[in-house]
């Protein structure tokens, strides 16, 4: 057994295998893993997280959703036609839809818009879901889950974005809350996702 070790542990994909996506200054999103986003403005760093990849984007939300996307209004900072809007009308095809798409590897984003935080379970299905695609096509695919609280357990890194304009100035402040291999920060971001001075 100890001597298949070695080949079982080089055979799993790694994470710094591919590069980050960064949708943002300091923000960095390990590929091949689910990510969390909340607070009010957490759709903010995912369309700035669309902008950052290559290629298409899929956009989950379930039918009922209050809040939905503008495509028009993403125009400033990517072409909306790249993304594919899903509505799923039954809570558990949400996140199925999500697993799935992480599974066939062929986007290298997937947002979903969750009314409230998965279960430890299904996070980690997701990020099995997203390293089989990655093996499959050699580009791993993020995973962002948007959530109110920001209580999904098992996820790479969590961040909260909450609105920061003043006059003149359009801003979001960025807090990183959870990251495996970094400490908690905060700081605040312009309309580009680079990073302002204090005011």
């Amino acid at each position: 057994m100890n001597a298949l070790a070695p080949h079982i542990l080089s055979s799993r994909p790694s994470r710094t295998a591919t590069p980050p996506l960064i949708p943002a200054e300091g923000v960095e999103l390990a590929t091949g893993r689910a990510h969390e986003i909340c607070g009010p403005a957490r759709r903010y760093l995912a369309l700035l997280a669309a902008a950052a990849c290559q290629g298409p984007v899929f956009w989950i939300a379930p039918s009922w959703c209050r809040v939905t996307p503008h495509p028009p209004g993403f125009s400033r900072w990517l072409d909306p036609g790249r993304i594919t809007f899903v509505t799923p009308t039954r809570t558990e095809d949400v996140l199925w839809s999500l697993e799935e798409t992480l599974r066939a590897g062929i986007v290298p984003l997937v947002v979903a818009d969750l009314p409230t935080p998965p279960d430890l379970t299904p996070v980690r299905r997701l990020h099995l879901a997203a390293e089989t695609g990655g093996a499959e096509t050699g580009l791993p695919p993020v995973a962002l889950l948007m959530t109110p609280e920001g209580a999904a357990p098992g996820i790479e890194t969590r961040w909260s974005v909450t609105p920061a304009c003043e006059a003149a100035r359009p801003a979001w402040k960025i807090d990183r809350l959870r990251d495996r291999t970094k400490p908690p920060a905060s700081w605040t971001v312009d309309a580009t996702g680079r990073a302002l001075p204090p005011a």
